[in-house]
């Protein structure tokens, strides 16, 4: 099986604000930040973010289908609504995230945009991934840097 690592490593500027390196040569930093009470809103919180990570990765495969199936598409839009409650311990979670996709596809292509309906979402890796659950290990590391079993 074919393993690839994606790293990003973030660091805490101020307050609840994180400066994103995204492991990218000549990709510009980004900034994240909590919603206020908590933070300033200076930049997206993590529900944005995994919200722009299923809709960005959405449309990429729909792209990536119509592309394959010769169709053209004009434009792409994509509007992620993530929607956030408590659950059962009274904590916040996404319970849910819908994306509506306006590919521009003109009518000459209908065929190609109905067949890749059936296909793209399966070639969707945040959106499958997310679907099924991913693990998450979370290890510490001490005062000195040391790793700690």
């Amino acid at each position: 099986m074919d393993l690839q690592t994606v790293e990003v490593t973030l660091t805490r500027t101020e307050g609840y604000r994180f400066e994103a390196d995204w492991g990218l040569d000549g990709a510009p930093r980004g900034t994240l930040d909590e919603a206020p009470p908590l933070g300033t809103g200076a930049g997206p919180n993590p529900s944005r973010l995994v919200a722009t990570a299923v809709a960005h990765c959405l449309s990429s495969s729909l792209l990536f289908c119509l592309a394959k199936s010769h169709a053209s598409a004009d434009s792409v839009r994509a509007v992620a609504r993530a929607e956030i409650q408590r659950n059962e311990r009274g904590r916040w979670r996404l319970s849910r995230i819908r994306v509506e996709l306006d590919p521009g596809v003109p009518a000459a292509d209908s065929q190609q945009l109905e067949r890749c309906k059936g296909l793209f979402e399966d070639f969707c890796i945040v959106t499958e991934s997310i679907r099924h659950g991913i693990p998450v290990e979370v290890s510490w590391k001490d005062e000195t840097a040391r790793p700690i079993a």
